[in-house]
């Protein structure tokens, strides 16, 4: 049994409105590189002789439109439809189905959590999903912007005006939705039991929410220490997907 996946499921047993704060280790799972692990995207250093945090700013965006648009592709459009939710998501989307997880808040770009059947997601940093002309803001999908192959290269232009389209995704530099933080921290506050998983919880604002919980009780799921450790309740150092699986069967 996952550590500590007995005592997790009983807090779980005793809470009707969860709140799921999450971040990149509740992907890697699925196949999603994170920044810091050894395959993680701070490989991008090597071949592109800049830090992804560089090449996913709104200023490298502007004005290197080209190799923003190629490590985008290599990191976020390439196998996208083959990535697929883990044990992780699919326990989340069953506790909300049962009624006891109220949002899930996610720091991850992937969508993920709504393909395994997740409705109330919070998406902080926002979706690889959606996408808009710059110039006359109309909206695009995934499947509009890359499906079938089109703009298998190069930068993606609006068909109707000819404008510069981006990825609805909160670059560095950019301001995070002000919707998308207050459904997140009303969410957070008014949790009766709140789950950290995946996270370090070093990149800020989002970071930050989980002060906002006013619960007894809490979790946190990861494999390196946080700053968080000395107020939770249950602490598990076990692979994300495996605990939270493992701990859902048991309610």
């Amino acid at each position: 049994m996952p550590e500590n996946a007995d005592k997790i499921a009983e807090l779980i047993r005793k809470s009707h409105k969860i709140v799921f704060f999450g971040g990149a280790g509740v992907s890697t799972e699925s196949g999603v590189k994170d920044y810091r692990s050894e395959d993680g995207l701070y490989n991008t250093v090597k071949e592109y002789k800049v830090s992804p945090e560089t090449i996913l700013s709104h200023s490298f965006f502007m004005h290197n439109t080209d190799v923003f648009y190629d490590f985008y592709r290599k990191y976020f459009v390439t196998d996208s439809d083959k990535v697929l939710p883990n044990k992780a998501h699919l326990a989340l989307a069953k506790l909300e189905r049962d009624g006891r997880l109220s949002a899930v808040v996610t720091q991850n770009i992937d969508g993920l959590h709504q393909k395994a059947g997740s409705r109330n997601v919070f998406e902080l940093h926002g979706t690889i999903a959606r996408y808009h002309c710059m110039k006359c803001r109309r909206a695009y999908s995934f499947d509009d912007v890359f499906g079938g192959g089109k703009n298998a290269t190069g930068v993606p232009k609006c068909p109707e005006c000819g404008g510069l389209i981006k990825p609805d995704v909160t670059l560095y530099e950019e301001s995070l939705d002000s919707d998308v933080i207050e459904g997140a921290v009303d969410a957070i506050y008014n949790a009766d039991l709140l789950i950290i998983g995946g996270t370090s919880l070093a990149v800020y604002p989002a970071s930050s929410f989980v002060q906002y919980f006013r619960g007894e009780n809490s979790i946190l799921i990861n494999r390196e220490a946080t700053y968080y450790d000395r107020n939770a309740t249950v602490i598990s150092r076990g692979k994300i997907g495996e605990v939270l699986d493992a701990a859902v069967k048991m309610v």
